[in-house]
């Protein structure tokens, strides 16, 4: 990721939790080194820096590629940021691009990275805990990488959706739950592996948060495994 994210790691990351001083569960759960997916409910945009600034080691996440396409100042502000909070951008769209973008996921996972996902798809505006969605799950059966169950409290208070400048003065959780081995549950292949993987994620996610669980999805369900993979991709709510 280069000086920026170096930059982003050792002082914006320090500079953050000076401010918010979020109180962190769990650390200790998190592996040290090797592949490892967080696996997060979604609450607010601020989640994605929630998490890596809490993680006690490196964490990438996919962004659109539209916050690093921008021009002028603000274009490079934006760019700078995202790079330096270990975003990699995404081309988000149908086709070849949704499957380059998980494909990028992949990579990061084969090259013993940690990767941050969000199982819901997109921002619960309600508060409550959505159904999963087992993208998540088959890139974990597929690399054989251990999933830790993330669960934020606080970050919608902080950020609401549609705030243009976060609070200062929320109060922020952020709990790592011990790594889920999900290979006993079989083959990325097999539709009922990945459902009852997704089911353990969401139930140890729904540990951590304390949530009311909402018991559906929070956008219909895709009917194309192209939507499906979209899915688990960043987007926002309108």
């Amino acid at each position: 990721m280069g000086a920026t994210y170096a930059l982003g790691r050792f002082v914006l990351a320090p500079l953050a939790r000076l401010i918010y001083r979020p109180r962190v569960e769990g650390k200790a759960n998190v592996p040290r080194s090797g592949a490892v997916i967080f696996a997060s409910n979604h609450l607010s945009f601020i989640d994605s820096i929630a998490i890596p600034i809490a993680s006690p080691r490196p964490v990438h996440f996919l962004a659109k590629s539209s916050y690093f396409d921008g021009t002028g100042v603000s274009g490079w502000a934006s760019r700078e940021f995202f790079t330096a909070i270990g975003a990699v951008p995404v081309q988000r769209g149908a086709g070849q691009a949704a499957l380059a973008a998980l494909d990028q996921q992949r990579m990061l996972l084969e090259e013993g990275n940690a990767v941050a996902l969000y199982p819901e798809g997109t921002r619960s505006l309600d508060g409550r805990l959505y159904k999963g969605r087992t993208g998540v799950a088959f890139l974990a059966l597929q690399t054989g990488a251990p999933v830790v169950p993330v669960g934020l409290i606080g970050t919608d208070k902080a950020m609401p959706v549609g705030a243009r400048m976060p609070s200062l003065n929320a109060k922020i959780t952020v709990r790592f739950g011990e790594p889920l081995d999900l290979s006993r549950h079989g083959s990325a292949d097999s539709g009922k592996a990945r459902r009852l993987a997704t089911d353990d994620i969401m139930d140890a996610i729904h540990g951590l948060s304390g949530q009311e669980l909402a018991g559906a999805y929070n956008e219909a369900p895709a009917s194309t495994p192209i939507e499906r993979i979209k899915q688990v991709l960043p987007h926002e709510r309108r």
